[in-house]
């Protein structure tokens, strides 16, 4: 993918280092729209003079709709280009990657890179080590959220239908791999859902907020058997209950190298 010139110009602006730097969002699931705003994702690395001062620092920087970026030769599909940009300090992202948050977990393993780093491909390595059966709770509770802004909105829109399905089956492959995707038109290779591609089709050729016009009551059904499979899937799932000890202290060290090498 060709990534808009904001993007590279963004994370080249950002205040602080990054170790990473990816695209999430609609990109990453597979179904942009061609007014869909571009879902920045990263990781930040605080000096260690803020870090270990009295005054702190940014441990989340976020950036919306900077006027900079609203420029016609950088956007994409001959509109301007919205950007979302959300990065976290190091020590905060390694927090999230010890708790059940699949949002790390998908930033850190998109393929969508915009910048990278070797701390970032060892980040990688040691995310794996932090998936549990319990990151099920999160795509449940995303799910259903999602579910609930579909069910309750007028008129009803693809968006939020979409994101229910794309979160139950990312879900739905991390408890029974192991391994996160997040491209919904991967997951339906093999999920084997026929009304996603139609629906996905509609999105993508349409606006970011394209109504949804079918059966509601039809899909409801599929979302409450996707979500019954996935809690049998965490029920049975192979997956550990905790992060061990060992990958804890890697990952502590991991955060120390990058803080060292801040220090003169």
């Amino acid at each position: 993918m060709t990534f808009p010139e904001a993007l590279t110009e963004a994370v080249h602006d950002h205040p602080y280092p990054l170790l990473f730097a990816t695209i999430s969002g609609a990109h990453l699931y597979g179904f942009p729209s061609p007014d869909s705003d571009w879902d920045l994702r990263g990781v930040h690395v605080l000096p260690a003079r803020e870090v270990l001062g009295l005054l702190g620092g940014q441990d989340t920087v976020q950036l919306m709709n900077d006027p900079r970026l609203n420029h016609p030769q950088m956007a994409p599909y001959g509109t301007e280009i919205e950007l979302d940009l959300v990065t976290h300090d190091v020590t905060k992202f390694f927090r999230l990657l010890l708790k059940r948050n699949g949002y790390v977990l998908e930033q850190l393993h998109s393929p969508l890179v915009v910048q990278t780093s070797p701390a970032h491909a060892e980040l990688r390595a040691l995310a794996a080590r932090c998936v549990t059966r319990h990151h099920a709770h999160h795509y449940l509770g995303f799910s259903a959220n999602q579910w609930r802004l579909f069910a309750r909105e007028s008129p009803r829109r693809i968006k939020p239908l979409l994101y229910t399905f794309r979160t139950l089956l990312t879900g739905l492959h991390l408890i029974k791999t192991g391994e996160i995707q997040a491209n919904l038109g991967l997951l339906n290779e093999d999920a084997r859902l026929p009304y996603l591609d139609e629906l996905m089709d509609q999105k993508r050729s349409g606006a970011e907020k394209e109504p949804f016009s079918g059966d509601v009551a039809f899909f409801e059904k599929e979302i409450q058997r996707l979500t019954r499979r996935l809690q049998e899937a965490r029920d049975t799932s192979h997956l550990p209950g905790e992060v061990t000890p060992e990958t804890t202290h890697a990952l502590s060290d991991l955060l120390v190298t990058v803080r060292l090498k801040d220090l003169p």
